[in-house]
């Protein structure tokens, strides 16, 4: 009974914490990225560098917002995106760009491991 009592605790608990780490839209609410080089999110050209991805809601419209990290000068993006579901789980994190008339890396669509559905921009 005690072990049975314990199974049951341990499965709550790991079922607790795994859905903590995702939203019921099947995504994360954050998450980390690295450009490789300066990447145009939405209306702001973010410098290359690692950025801190926070998934918001504001009203019914879901937004991304991309804060650098580490020194140098402070940067921050917020766009909205699309939620698109998926079949199964993304296996790794994935970055969709698109070159402007500028020659600019542009973000379309973001990627995570582990969820659910991708953001489209």
């Amino acid at each position: 009974m005690k072990i049975t009592s314990l199974i049951i605790v341990v499965v709550l608990s790991v079922a607790g914490l795994l859905s903590a780490k995702t939203n019921k839209y099947g995504v994360s609410d954050g998450r980390k990225v690295t450009f490789s080089a300066a990447t145009r999110v939405g209306d702001v050209l973010l410098p290359k560098g690692e950025y801190e991805v926070r998934h918001v809601m504001e009203a019914d419209n879901h937004i991304m917002v991309f804060t650098k990290l580490g020194g140098g000068k402070p940067a921050e993006a917020r766009v909205k995106c699309n939620l698109v579901p998926l079949q199964q789980k993304v296996e790794r994190d994935q970055l969709v760009y698109e070159l402007n008339a500028a020659n600019e890396r542009v973000l379309q669509t973001l990627r995570f491991g582990g969820d659910l559905a991708e953001h489209v921009f």
